[in-house]
């Protein structure tokens, strides 16, 4: 794993599109719409962590839903969620979490991922990417 490879699961979307199930309060990313035994968001840090350093996956999510966050993913150290004031959308959510990566790591290298992508399988996603680096 390298140590200057960085993801940011995007997590703050109020999930509207798959109303009614997801609502406002909680929506779908917080879900195990599959029936695995996992939320959407809890598998998006799973596919991940098997190839980026856990202390190097980062959510950005609205402040609303930080106590959610920390409940589905108890493991995600606090400075590693990133908690929006109000919702600005996703380049809002990229340029925050650069400026963050920037001031840690000259060297960043960062993968933005939503938190709600179905990805069947694992082993051709993590050949993608940083996989090999």
């Amino acid at each position: 794993m390298n140590k200057n490879n960085y993801v940011a699961i995007l997590a703050g979307g109020i999930g509207s599109r798959f109303w009614p199930k997801s609502r406002t309060p909680f929506p779908k990313q917080f879900l195990d719409i599959l029936n695995t035994g996992k939320t959407l968001i809890q598998s998006t840090y799973d596919r991940y962590a098997a190839f980026i350093p856990e202390e190097n996956i980062y959510i950005v999510t609205s402040v609303e839903y930080t106590g959610i966050v920390q409940r589905q993913l108890p493991n995600v150290k606090s400075e590693n969620i990133l908690s929006e004031p109000s919702r600005k959308n996703t380049a809002p959510c990229i340029a925050y979490i650069s400026f963050k990566l920037l001031q840690k790591d000259s060297e960043a290298s960062l993968i933005v991922a939503p938190s709600d992508h179905l990805v069947l399988d694992s082993a051709s996603f993590e050949t993608c990417g940083f996989a090999g680096a």
